[in-house]
């Protein structure tokens, strides 16, 4: 797109922008002529027709947040519109550097509140501009992250010296000079990350490392420091994140100090020294390259810096910590190599081809030569890749692509962002919305832009795959591997212990079984030659993975179970992803390992090109099972293929979840689609079968309603499922038509029985569900079935308070259309009755002391039963559901997820902070115990698990390490606990 001339929106061209649709292009103008009421330049715009006119309806119709700016403030619409947006911009910034400062004519420093009241006001502004400069292409990506990580710089410096001089006021510290509150006061404010190289996104947060010298004279007893610097942090990440009536100013995280789990908010320098040159890591050093002050003391923050260098680049080239920062990159990154890329849903940050892509070409080879070349060592990411083609590293070709498709990328990401003011890098799912991104990005139409956009994606993965297979080759040379004979080579048990196996001569033994052909997979000539040539990568391989041992041992049982082997060596001889996909697996994830070496043909799934480009959609799931299905003769045949189809695709799903190629939430959503599916399928055989039997029953009908984790769309790897089937049928009928007539009650119990006997009974494809019918009314003690006004009857006159919290969770899943949709309205009828507040929250508190006295949890790790944990999250949920009519909300909130519902009635019956803490908390809950329970069975304790769980724990959680994890799941339910007693009562 071409750039605006000119600093003015009004030089903006014809067709810069197109509306969303004629929806929305009206919605904008009804908000705009409300606005031109008390605003005549909105009036004047509004009334003549102009490409300037186009561009705002445009932009107001395209982004929801701008819009709620703009209605907020006209007045800084109209300023827009009529003035020169840079200037405006810089003067807002200053503004915001100025905060602390007393107003013009008084001479006593603002309160913490005005400071804070200042700086979202000028946050907002400065924001709202921005974005309509870049949408206008005033100014371009590089300007707008300049712009917005100078605005941070300015926020976060004025929060440190309010901090400073709030503190010398207040007697306990002694600031040398009152009108530069942080200069000399050796508090080291450092931006990590986009904002240290000046490249943050329109709705970042902002990575900070804080550190201080306790010598530098403003605290009276040094031995003080160490309380005084992080009580200050934490008034300064409320300062800068807590949602006021005026917004928030940036969401603030600190975790990327040194062992976050265990330390202060603010470290001493000393010690901060003494940590990094001792233990610490690849990770911590790629961080610190765009490491800059930008609040306090800036002269001690680059002399901290400058002392740091030896420890971020080292004096020599450093190939060993490569395969570290990948490590690194595999962490937080959708395994690459698997065929084409997504559009839909496709992580633009952390997916493949994506920014963090660009980045990490760029950090690594900072890693390796800025020892020894300092012009290597600039934070900014087109700099850098401009030093790098000086420098030989590169050609000027793949640095003029990587820029390109680096700001191209890092637009997408700011128009992602722009629509609703959400710190998400993820394409939207659906046409509709994708468009709206296609349409802020100046694309005629969403072919175009979906072809611009796999095309970069295309280029940057092709370049990063490069770099790395160079990488790969300058350290091949394994060593001597010999497996002939009986005994064991000296020289290869050496090498096995070098490439990091622990009992080489059992390693050893393995792979003489493989040489001697006693599997089926390795009885042919060729397939023992296609083994022999990927033994030395293989165990290359593995042995980078921890506990290498155990790792290779289950692929040796997968292998065992292979009826040929040929296809298999041969793929993974020539797709190096596939191998690091299986060695994932293998040292991660005992039970996926389990899964594949009783049931091989479940790994036929992951030779598929497109798995990783293919969400597990409803429509996805719906067509693969259709087809699948189709060759089923008899009943006996379909439950088979239910059976192999759900194995395999509960396993293809934890593929995804295991390599980052979806989350935790999209996982259980996925797990749930197929459930839904299969439990539809089963109905469908069973109702086949009953009616051949014994006929149809007049007017009869069925619905399965889904309950529990099924209902609310958070099934999980191995989930139980809980059902109830409703029926109804014409009351003047006796028995059924067929050959061997029942009467109703047998007739839909049967129907029941068999439902639950097509889904749990084992057969040589092995189980599809645990089946749960105990939340049906009575329980255990009632029939299997039930019938539609027996439900009604008891869900209005007998059912407890647990029941209608359980019956804020049903969905209907399958059956009759018309049924399913009258059995739809009377649980929504019976959700929205209006009860007894306080009766509720008694039951609901007494109940949640029942599970904690009768099911402790034995760990932190224990999410479902922690205090603050799911349970707590998901009874807040429902709670507010029973109490919402009392409270006069008439929100529909059936058939949704937890998350969801929390968004629906917590806007109305929560804090707004609260609700936010809920959903963050339910967040990290749902990544983490989704990869949990896809990787082993049983409690998650970090002391006996795979390290390579741990890291893929870690990186679900969004944490460097398991310290930092565990603090912050502790931090997060206490927090809950909080909300929970506050929200129902202690």
């Amino acid at each position: 797109m071409t750039m605006t001339q000119g600093d003015m929106l009004r030089d903006v061209p014809p067709g810069r922008l197109r509306p969303l649709n004629q929806t929305e292009t009206k919605s904008a103008l009804a908000d705009l002529k409300q606005m031109a009421a008390a605003e005549p330049a909105i009036a004047a715009l509004l009334a003549g027709e102009s490409a300037l006119r186009d561009f705002v309806v445009a932009v107001l119709a395209l982004s929801p947040h701008l819009r709620e700016t703009a209605n907020l403030e006209p007045s800084l619409l109209v300023a827009a519109i009529e003035k020169p947006l840079t200037p405006r911009i810089e003067t807002l910034v200053k503004q915001a550097r100025n905060a602390w400062r007393p107003v013009d004519g008084e001479e006593q420093s603002p309160s913490e509140s005005e400071v804070m009241s200042r700086l979202r006001v000028a946050k907002r502004r400065a924001s709202f501009l921005a974005a309509l400069a870049d949408l206008a292409r005033i100014h371009d990506g590089r300007t707008t992250t300049r712009w917005l990580s100078e605005l941070a710089e300015a926020s976060i410096s004025a929060a440190i010296d309010h901090l400073l001089l709030s503190s010398h006021e207040a007697g306990k510290i002694s600031v040398a000079d009152t009108a530069v509150p942080s200069q000399n006061s050796g508090l080291i404010v450092l931006g990590m990350g986009k904002l240290g190289a000046k490249e943050l996104n329109y709705s970042s947060d902002i990575d900070l490392v804080v550190f201080f010298d306790e010598m530098a004279g403003i605290v009276p007893n040094p031995e003080d420091a160490i309380d005084i610097f992080p009580r200050l942090m934490r008034r300064l990440v409320r300062i800068l994140q807590e949602r006021t009536a005026d917004g928030y100013v940036f969401r603030t995280d600190l975790r990327l100090r040194p062992d976050p789990g265990s330390t202060p908010l603010a470290i001493p320098v000393d010690a901060a020294m003494i940590y990094y040159e001792g233990r610490g890591q690849n990770w911590e050093r790629a961080a610190f390259i765009k490491a800059r002050p930008v609040g306090g003391d800036i002269a001690a923050g680059q002399a901290f810096i400058r002392d740091l260098v030896p420890f971020v680049f080292r004096k020599y080239l450093d190939y060993a910590a490569i395969a570290d920062i990948h490590s690194i990159k595999r962490q937080i990154h959708a395994h690459k190599g698997h065929g084409a890329i997504a559009v839909k849903g496709h992580n633009v940050k952390l997916g493949r081809g994506g920014i963090r892509e660009i980045e990490f070409f760029v950090q690594t080879q900072q890693l390796i030569a800025g020892g020894r070349m300092p012009a290597l060592r600039s934070r900014a990411t087109e700099e850098t890749l401009a030093e790098l083609t000086k420098a030989n590293w590169i050609d000027a070709e793949t640095r003029d692509e990587l820029a390109t498709a680096y700001w191209f990328l890092r637009d997408v990401e700011h128009r992602i962002q722009m629509v609703r003011d959400e710190q998400t890098h993820l394409l939207p799912e659906t046409d509709a919305e994708l468009r709206r991104i296609a349409f802020m990005l100046g694309f005629a139409d969403l072919p175009a832009f979906s072809e611009a956009l796999v095309s970069t994606l295309k280029a940057v993965e092709r370049r990063y795959a490069r770099l790395f297979e160079q990488e790969t080759k300058l350290s091949s040379e394994t060593g001597n591997l010999v497996f002939t004979g009986q005994g064991d080579d000296p020289d290869t048990l050496e090498t096995l212990r070098r490439l990091g196996f622990e009992r080489p001569s059992d390693i050893a033994n393995v792979i003489r079984t493989w040489h001697y052909g006693r599997y089926r997979a390795t009885q042919s000539v060729e397939a023992r030659e296609r083994l022999t040539e990927l033994t030395p990568e293989l165990l290359r391989v593995f042995g980078e993975s921890k506990r290498a041992d155990k790792a290779l041992l289950r692929f040796d049982s997968f292998i065992s179970g292979l009826p040929a082997g040929i296809q298999l060596f041969s793929l993974l001889g020539t797709n190096p992803a596939l191998l690091s996909l299986i060695v994932n697996i293998m040292s991660s994830a005992p039970r996926l390992a389990e899964i594949i070496a009783a049931k091989p043909h479940v790994f036929d799934g992951m030779l598929d090109p497109s798995l990783m480009a293919e969400l597990p959609t409803r429509d996805y799931l719906a067509e693969r099972l259709k087809s699948f299905l189709a060759p089923a003769r008899h009943y006996e045949e379909t439950l088979d293929l239910l059976r192999i189809f759900a194995s395999e695709q509960r396993f293809l799903i934890g593929i995804r979840l295991l390599t980052g190629a979806i989350g935790g939430t999209m996982a259980a959503r996925a797990f749930t689609y197929l459930a839904d599916l299969i439990v539809e399928a089963a109905l469908d055989a069973v109702l086949q079968e009953i009616r051949a039997a014994h006929g149809e029953y007049p007017g009869g009908r069925v619905a399965v309603v889904g309950m529990g984790k099924l209902g609310s769309f958070e099934l999980s790897a191995g989930s139980d499922i809980d059902i109830i089937l409703l029926y109804d049928y014409d009351d003047a009928a006796a028995e059924s038509s067929g050959p061997k007539p029942l009467d109703a009650t047998r007739y839909f119990t049967r129907i029941t029985q068999r439902l639950i006997a097509a889904l749990s009974a084992p057969t040589a494809e092995g189980v599809l569900y645990e089946v749960d019918m105990r939340l049906r009314p009575s329980g255990n003690k009632g029939p299997v079935a039930t019938r539609i006004n027996s439900f009604e009857k008891y869900q209005r006159e007998e059912a407890w308070t647990w029941e209608h919290m359980a019956l804020s969770r049903a969905r209907l899943i399958c059956g009759d259309e018309e049924f399913s949709l009258d059995a739809e309205r009377i649980i929504g009828e019976i959700l929205s009755s209006t009860r007894d507040v306080a009766k509720i929250a008694k039951d609901v508190r007494e109940m949640r002391g029942l599970i904690d006295q009768e099911k402790p949890p034995e760990s932190i790790w224990d999410l479902k039963l922690i205090p603050g944990g799911l349970i707590d999250i998901e009874f807040i949920a429902q709670y507010l559901r029973l109490i919402a009519p009392a409270r006069g909300v008439g929100i529909d909130a059936n058939g949704l997820s937890t998350a969801e519902a929390l968004k629906l009635l917590g806007g109305s019956l929560m804090d707004r902070n609260d609700l936010d803490i809920c959903l963050e908390a339910l967040h990290l809950y749902t990544e983490v115990s989704q990869l949990i329970r896809l990787c082993i069975d049983g409690t998650f304790d970090p002391k006996n698990t795979p390290s390579g769980l741990i890291e893929l724990v870690c990186r679900a959680g969004d944490c460097p390490d398991i310290r930092t994890l565990e603090a912050e799941l502790k931090r997060l339910s206490k927090a809950v606990r909080k909300i929970f007693q506050a929200t129902v009562g202690n």
